[in-house]
């Protein structure tokens, strides 16, 4: 009897010790898992910052090889057969885009071998952006497509869906014609095919121009767009 308790004993002990061996490498085999991932996970973020800091050198023009191309529809400001062609993918919403415009504007001013053609990029976290665009476009149907994004540039802060209406109006826009063409989206399959050109050059942020096919991203100051173009005419 003694025996037979004896084995019975020795038999739990050694179960509790295979189930207690068991999950002691499940365990273990889960927390490496773990670690793999996390390492797999990690290694993979670096590799993205790395990719993103090579392509996006500070001041430096990304690679000539992407293109952009100018439509019949588009708006260019400038002579139309200028030589340096910039074309800029824009927000009106966007204040970095805000900035680039000045600068455009005294670019154009000072430069009489540029054309500027402007296409619209709106972007989905700027709830007015696109609106902005399809109103900026109503108001080119009235000719007048140049004064109402330098304003809208310069007005950001007061963008509504009243502002673009009382824009028109102080431009002397035909305001009935006006919010027709806001309301219908009129020019929605224009302000769409912009973005959909920009994505396939590889735009994904505002400002993003092309200045005879070299790509540039953010509000270059002044003097570097200068600079890039006084580089073309030699």
């Amino acid at each position: 009897m003694t025996q037979s308790k004896n084995n019975l004993l020795l038999g739990i002990s050694l179960g509790v010790a295979i189930i207690s061996l068991a999950g002691f490498l499940i365990m273990t085999a889960a927390y490496f898992q773990k670690n793999q991932e996390l390492a797999k996970a990690l290694s993979g973020q670096a590799n993205q910052k790395n990719n993103a800091n090579n392509s996006q050198s500070n001041n430096q023009p990304a690679s000539a090889n992407v293109q952009a191309k100018v439509n019949s529809n588009d708006w260019i400001r400038g002579d139309k057969n200028a030589p340096i062609t910039l074309i800029e993918f824009s927000d009106f919403q966007c204040p970095y885009c805000a900035a680039f415009h000045k600068t455009m504007q005294e670019i154009i001013q000072k430069n009489t071998n540029v054309r500027w053609v402007f296409k619209d990029f709106p972007l989905p976290s700027h709830p007015y952006g696109r609106k902005a665009a399809l109103a900026a476009e109503a108001a080119g149907e009235q000719g007048k497509f140049w004064e109402y994004a330098d304003a809208l540039y310069a007005n950001q802060d007061k963008f509504s869906d009243e502002y673009f209406g009382e824009l028109a109006k102080e431009l002397g826009l035909d305001t009935a014609k006006f919010n027709q063409s806001l309301t219908l989206e009129k020019y929605a399959k224009k302000v769409d095919g912009n973005q959909a050109e920009g994505a396939a050059a590889g735009v994904n942020a505002t400002p993003t121009s092309f200045i005879n096919g070299q790509k540039i991203e953010g509000a270059y100051p002044y003097q570097d767009v200068q600079d890039i173009i006084n580089s073309l005419k030699k």
